[in-house]
């Protein structure tokens, strides 16, 4: 969860990062034309981080920091929603309202097969949500112990949630920033592990019934990017050539690498104790500006699915859309891949957004001397759809979105530079932040020559997902009319091998 923007809302009574923000007298014109169709944003007011992603009998649960009073930051709770595929949502009532000790910030949930928290009753599974009980009276008093870890349960699949009658279970000792607790079950070791940010490193505990935990050990004090606190972590593993290596996500804010929010992440070992990294070179999950507090879902066994909120805290409160503010990343599957001495994450967007994909579009062998119009190449274009392109020799290259009125969305690769970059400079609406319009860039990790590039537009976003998922950028975007013009541009003969367009269409309920 993070500290919040906003300074003038009298019931708050926070020190906060950012700058001060008041809530708006009247709600904004509503601004449909942004409202994504197959990204997850709650029908109306503010969200945040996911939170206590869990598959459970068929269905994706998504809980999420939500305000359901403003469409600014204010006192959080846990929103719900529900999906049998991670792209087809329905909003549920919500989950977690805050209480006497606090406001319900981030955190994780688990399907605990074996009651062992003893929460089950007459054979029912207990779902059981890990959060941060946030305390601002507490926080006002200056003993920085704001912040402690608790527990809810369900007996009913998620549909409600009861809190445990003796939270907190972890206490805070005095860290100012003490929270985001993300849970896995550690099968070598027959225990809970809790993965804690805590303020400027992470902290494991363990417990064996979710209640009572013990520290095991800190990792990161002086490793990895430290432009701002750490928050939201996560820890699991993933298999690469029949090894079982781990990856700790740590998301930070401010520090990212194009400016404010960031998600950076380490591959290593974990025993049950203390993670070791391979490396200790600092390396990014997304490089664009619009990826922040990712985590990933439980229960999903062999796949390991990651979800984000796409905006970032320098003007996660000004975006210019009503009645909602701000949406998820879509789901990624998550993978490594081994280039030359190091491991890399990679994000691939998930399988099943192939079931909203239209009847499209597809060219071979286009030849790109300067300039090439798609728009009249691709039936049916709109403003919500998936992009993809392969070419067996890089060379420089753009992907021009633009309107009648001038503006333009420009994506492409600099040989020169060998850098990825997205560039919203003209891309739309700007003036409601001045760190908002630019061009923000991202290194090519792959070494071979050929390439490919998967492009996910939803009305207001665009997601870049190269080389298989080793470089990857999701960035906003706001045009006062669709970008309904498309152009490749090239320096000279970029010889595109495919490309291929689908629109994209899904139903959030």
């Amino acid at each position: 969860m993070k500290k919040a923007l906003l300074l003038a809302l009298p019931f708050l009574g926070l020190a906060r990062l950012g700058t001060a923000q008041t809530t708006p007298a009247t709600t904004p014109a509503p601004t449909p034309q942004y409202r994504p169709a197959y990204h997850f944003s709650p029908a109306a007011h503010w969200m945040n981080d996911p939170n206590g992603m869990v598959y459970y009998q068929g269905t994706y649960h998504l809980f999420f920091q939500y305000y359901p009073e403003a469409m600014v930051w204010g006192p959080m709770h846990w929103g719900h929603a529900t999906s049998p595929d991670m792209v087809t949502w329905k909003e549920q009532p919500i989950a977690l309202y805050p209480d006497s000790l606090g406001y319900i910030f981030s955190g994780s949930a688990v399907v605990d097969a074996n009651n062992t928290s003893g929460f089950g009753k007459n054979g029912q599974v207990p779902l059981v949500a890990i959060f941060t009980h946030h305390n601002p009276k507490e926080e006002k008093k200056g003993t920085n112990k704001h912040q402690n870890q608790s527990l809810a349960y369900s007996l009913d699949a998620g549909k409600t949630w009861t809190k445990y009658d003796k939270n907190p279970v972890l206490k805070n000792p005095g860290i100012q920033d003490f929270r985001d607790p993300k849970v896995i079950w550690y099968e070598a070791g027959k225990k809970w592990v809790m993965t804690l940010a805590t303020k400027d490193r992470i902290t494991f505990y363990s417990s064996p019934n979710l209640k009572d935990w013990s520290k095991e050990s800190e990792f990161g004090q002086k490793l990895g990017a430290h432009g701002g606190v750490w928050e939201c972590p996560d820890l699991f593993p993933l298999t690469l050539n029949g090894k079982t290596h781990w990856v700790l996500i740590v998301n930070l804010n401010p520090g990212g690498p194009n400016g404010g929010s960031g998600t950076q992440y380490f591959v290593g070992n974990f025993d049950g104790k203390t993670f070791t990294p391979a490396s200790t070179d600092t390396k990014w999950a997304d490089y664009g500006p619009d990826d922040y507090a990712g985590v990933t879902w439980s229960n999903t066994g062999n796949r390991r699915l990651f979800l984000g909120w796409m905006s970032n805290w320098e003007y996660a409160n000004q975006v210019p859309t009503s009645p909602w503010r701000n949406a998820t990343t879509a789901p990624r599957e998550l993978a490594l891949q081994q280039v030359g001495s190091q491991m890399y994450l990679t994000s691939q967007p998930v399988k099943e957004l192939a079931k909203i994909a239209q009847p499209g579009t597809t060219l071979k062998n286009i030849t790109v001397p300067k300039q090439y119009d798609l728009s009249a190449k691709v039936k049916n274009a709109g403003d919500k759809f998936q992009l993809k392109l392969s070419a067996a020799q890089l060379a420089t290259y753009s992907l021009v979105l633009s309107n009648s009125k001038g503006e333009e969305l420009v994506i492409g690769y600099d040989k020169k530079a060998n850098q990825y970059y997205i560039d919203r400079t003209k891309a739309g609406q700007s003036g409601f932040s001045s760190k908002f319009a630019g061009r923000h860039t991202a290194p090519r990790l792959a070494t071979t020559p050929q390439t490919n590039l998967t492009l996910l537009f939803d009305a207001s976003s665009v997601e870049l997902f190269a080389d298989q998922g080793l470089t990857v950028m999701s960035e906003l975007f706001f045009p006062t009319q669709i970008l309904d013009k498309m152009t490749l541009r090239s320096e000279g003969n970029f010889a595109v091998r495919e490309l291929s367009y689908a629109n994209l269409a899904a139903e959030v309920k």
